[in-house]
């Protein structure tokens, strides 16, 4: 017996729909890369996204077509998120951090028909145009005053929404079907395209604005500075339509000074970025005496987030750090270290101990932790394993790739090695590709980097195994020094005593000008390896700690 409830199909263009009826006077504030201010509302956002695909038919766009943004955080790229899903087409998100034959690569693999770029970003298609063999049109993402003087087949975005009415109505389909397009990084071998559903993209972001994870309501200001074009923002721009929150978005200045200010003068209440950013904003708000009047909390992902940063946020400014994980296989919400009842009445630092873990599971995603040869392992804080996922918005198979099946009884293989403990908490102890493995035993790296971020003289810490002629590989510690710091090697590795067991110690500092950083801010350690690798071999300047067992 079936039940007799509606039949709706989960669909991007609902949600922009329920903001415009219930929230329409909601504002959306954006940093233009044209270098002012602009505001307008959801009903707004509703009525210009129904021109853009009505120009978009006009152009060839049919339900299937992809179509590439290379794109800041702003109002035209929202415009586009809801224009291009809303109409069947696929919405392909270009990360303009890439190099231009990596760029050429993925537009050819999409097989991208239309590309939408921002002002910024003009010498670089101007650079790439020629090679764009299958994209029909190149659209600037401003008015006709901004064109250059020889457009060629340039078209201004300003001039596709103006030609066309708000009376498009959105189509009705099914609600497997594509709606847009984001690639893996690529650290190791070409890129994957991961193809998200309008069924995975709803349920997402129901997922993420949940109490448990981001908790987004239409009382949050929220400043997605993560960026659109990397695995949509996190969701956070389909949340803030789903819930009626005001948006705020930066466009392309990053910078801890832009970005405070704009907090501050648009109430921000919830912000999302990586730890990167987030350390920008607090150096600067250190060297100018500066707090946060009005954010609650700051959602912290890409890569583990330093407990010297977390403490900073919330005992030096009372803001709540939201710790999580996901990755764009996971669309990419996947857990949130947000506190449970049991942790109400526990001290700042055992609040800080579950806080700066990855988190636990909402409801749709699901997490287990398997040995080399896949038999499940104890969820006890301590035993670490090859962390799996599964859960309807995780990939099942990669775009073009299909005869390729990335799962392993049903689950995802993360590449991350991780611990569960006994409430659920999920916490990364490293990537496969990263751990350090020493005389047979694992080393977590990002505990290790955790520590030396505590120091107050380290503004940038990477831990990877160098090669060791007798234990394999040993820890070997790369610092980025703040200026004027004037520490050593001895301060630093005395910062490890009574934190970690002996022999996880690193065997010596290494102090460089900077780390290598991809295209989504994480850290590059595949050329740290290859450049200190053999560090230990050539120079050993401290023994080999001791050894645990016979």
């Amino acid at each position: 017996m079936n039940g007799l409830m509606m039949q709706r199909q989960l669909l991007i263009s609902d949600l922009l729909t329920h903001a415009e009826r219930h929230h329409g006077a909601q504002e959306i504030v954006s940093r233009r890369t044209e270098g002012d201010i602009h505001r307008y509302t959801f009903r707004d956002l509703a009525a210009r996204s129904r021109r853009l695909a009505a120009a978009l038919a006009e152009l060839g766009v049919e339900p299937g077509t992809r179509v590439a943004t290379l794109a800041w955080n702003g109002y035209r790229h929202l415009e586009l998120y809801y224009a291009v899903s809303g109409s069947g087409a696929v919405l392909h998100t270009l990360n303009p951090r890439l190099h231009a034959d990596q760029l050429e690569w993925i537009v050819a693999d999409a097989d991208d028909r239309v590309l939408f770029f921002d002002l910024t970003f003009l010498p670089l298609i101007e650079e790439l145009a020629p090679r764009l063999r299958g994209v029909r049109h190149l659209v600037l993402m401003a008015d006709r005053e901004h064109l250059p003087d020889r457009p060629g087949r340039l078209l201004a975005y300003e001039d596709l929404v103006a030609a066309h009415d708000d009376g498009h109505r959105w189509p009705e389909f099914d609600e497997s079907t594509a709606s847009s397009l984001c690639y893996t990084s690529g650290t190791t071998g070409n890129p994957k395209g991961v193809l998200y559903s309008h069924r995975s993209t709803v349920l997402h972001t129901y997922a993420v604005a949940l109490p448990d994870s981001v908790g987004l309501s239409a009382r949050d200001t929220v400043l997605p500075i993560v960026p659109m074009f990397h695995v949509n923002a996190w969701g956070l721009p389909y949340a803030a339509c789903m819930v009626g929150a005001k948006v705020v978005f930066p466009g392309p200045d990053l910078d801890g000074r832009s970005l405070h200010e704009l907090q501050e003068a648009e109430g921000v209440t919830v912000s999302a970025s990586v730890p990167t950013v987030w350390q920008g904003q607090l150096e600067h708000m250190r060297e100018h005496g500066l707090t946060f009047t009005t954010l609650e909390r700051a959602v912290i992902g890409g890569a583990a987030c330093p407990p010297a940063m977390l403490r900073e946020l919330e005992e030096t400014h009372g803001v709540t750090v939201v710790h999580g994980w996901g990755m764009t296989e996971t669309s990419p919400f996947g857990t949130a270290s947000t506190l449970k009842g049991k942790h109400l009445d526990a001290t700042p630092d055992e609040r800080h101990t579950v806080q700066g873990k990855q988190g636990r599971c909402v409801f749709g995603m699901d997490l287990e932790i398997v040995d080399d040869s896949g038999r499940a392992l104890p969820w006890d804080g301590r035993t670490a394993g090859h962390l799996m996922a599964r859960g309807p918005w995780v990939v099942s198979r990669y775009f073009g790739r299909t005869d390729e099946d990335p799962l392993r009884d049903g689950w995802f293989p993360t590449g991350d090695i991780a611990t569960i403990d006994a409430d659920g908490y999920m916490q990364i102890t490293d990537r496969s590709k990263d751990v350090i493995k020493s005389g047979g035993e694992w080393i977590s790296s990002i505990d290790l980097e955790n520590i030396a971020m505590g120091h107050p003289d380290v503004s940038m810490a990477a831990c990877i195994g160098a090669r060791h002629p007798k234990w394999d590989e040993r820890p070997l510690l790369i610092v980025v020094p703040r200026p004027g710091a004037t520490m050593s090697p001895a301060d630093l590795l005395a910062l490890f005593d009574g934190k970690v067991a002996k022999w996880w110690t690193p065997d010596d500092v290494v102090f460089v000008d900077a780390i290598p950083m991809g295209a989504t801010g994480k850290m590059l350690k595949a050329p740290l390896r290859e450049r200190f690798g053999d560090h230990l071999t050539e120079a050993r300047t401290t023994p080999a700690p001791p050894r645990p067992g016979p």
